[in-house]
């Protein structure tokens, strides 16, 4: 038993020494050859049609077969291009893509034949299922060369199915968020780059008496780089400003309350739309864009400041009077709230909005000021 025993152990043993000194000479040889040779050219290896069919799409051998071949150069080029967008500087300019759009694409065929017209314009309405009828005559104004983006605030889409243009829309879901909170997130200005006007409104305007391509036009026509329609005067009003005019086709100032203008270029008596069916030019949002503030989602106090972003401002703001739309005062953001120390959700909704717009002005007078102190300068 003993003999037997240590016989085993000495040709085990004796397995394990021809395995150490194969595998060190083999070591030794693959060395010398990468020496003696600075790469090996893999150009003419190909990885096996039927591995990448696997690999890709399971054991599906229905699948086309797919030819690749490995680069010629493995090693990655050492690249630095400080021109390139913040945190792409590493890359060739050519493969950079800095834009992008809401563009729908197929899952087959040639990318370059994916869209047979792309739309020139973004249209986005912030909705709930309730106003769905509204919306859906609100986008029957607009032709093939609108994209209609829809956020969805109560978390329902796939009922808006029934439209055959919501096949075609973009949908966002995200519960109990306003317009301006969307537009931070999702209208990133390198987003939205492919479109030349950028229309962010409410879902609660009646547009029978709206025509969005004659809209555009008159947009064109007058220079305008942010504007809105004018709104029918007997539905009430906040601001004479968006008040429609019958004797022209746009206007850009107007006379207020005594008191209300300190100057007659300034808001609201020039230089001014509402939050409510703003369109924005392509260059002028980039800019309104990044005066969003992350935390103030519903936005009031910007259209006082809109006129920033436009030079001069008094001649690129301006209401279009002969294309309107009746505001139908649906109260969508108040139902969303909450109560809370004994108000009613509205109340708690409408304290909120009154509350940012003395926090965006404290915030850019603020801001203001700071500049002004670094470099130096006078307000005035």
């Amino acid at each position: 038993m003993t003999t037997l025993y240590r016989s085993g152990t000495f040709r085990r043993t004796n397995n394990r020494s021809r395995l150490v000194i194969t595998t060190i000479m083999g070591m030794v040889l693959g060395y010398f050859i990468g020496i003696s040779s600075p790469y090996v050219s893999l150009t003419k290896i190909s990885i096996p049609s039927n591995l990448i069919s696997n690999l890709a799409f399971g054991d599906d051998h229905r699948r086309p077969s797919i030819e690749r071949f490995f680069p010629e150069h493995l090693i990655t080029p050492q690249i630095y291009v400080p021109t390139n967008p913040r945190g792409a500087e590493s890359l060739p300019p050519r493969i950079v893509v800095p834009e992008s759009n809401f563009y729908l694409r197929r899952l087959w065929g040639d990318p370059s034949k994916d869209l047979l017209k792309k739309p020139k314009y973004l249209v986005t309405f912030t909705v709930g299922l309730n106003q769905k009828d509204n919306i859906d005559a609100a986008v029957q104004k607009f032709s093939e060369d609108f994209q209609i983006l829809l956020f969805h605030y109560d978390g329902r889409t796939s009922e808006w199915e029934e439209f055959e243009w919501s096949k075609h829309a973009v949908h966002i879901s995200v519960r109990k968020q306003t317009k301006w909170w969307y537009a931070k997130r999702f209208l990133h200005p390198d987003v939205v780059a492919a479109y030349d006007y950028i229309f962010i409104w409410d879902e609660d305007l009646g547009v029978e008496n709206f025509n969005a391509e004659k809209y555009i036009r008159l947009v064109k026509r007058h220079g305008l780089e942010i504007s809105q329609p004018g709104l029918e005067p007997n539905s009430g009003l906040t601001w004479q400003m968006t008040k429609r005019r019958d004797d022209r086709e746009v206007h850009k100032n107007t006379d207020e309350k005594p008191g209300w203008c300190s100057n007659p270029r300034w808001p609201p008596c020039a230089a001014f739309v509402e939050i409510m069916a703003p369109v924005f030019s392509r260059e002028a949002w980039r800019c309104v864009w990044h005066m969003i503030q992350n935390d103030l989602v519903h936005g009031w106090g910007l259209d006082f400041a809109l006129r920033r972003c436009v030079e001069p401002a008094h001649e690129k703001i301006g209401v279009v009077d002969s294309q309107w739309v009746v505001h139908q005062f649906v109260p969508s953001l108040g139902s969303q709230g909450e109560t809370g120390n004994g108000k009613a959700p509205w109340e708690g909704v409408r304290e909120r909005c009154t509350n940012e717009w003395a926090m965006f002005q404290d915030r850019l007078a603020n801001a203001d000021e700071s500049y002004f102190v670094q470099h130096g300068k006078s307000r005035i």
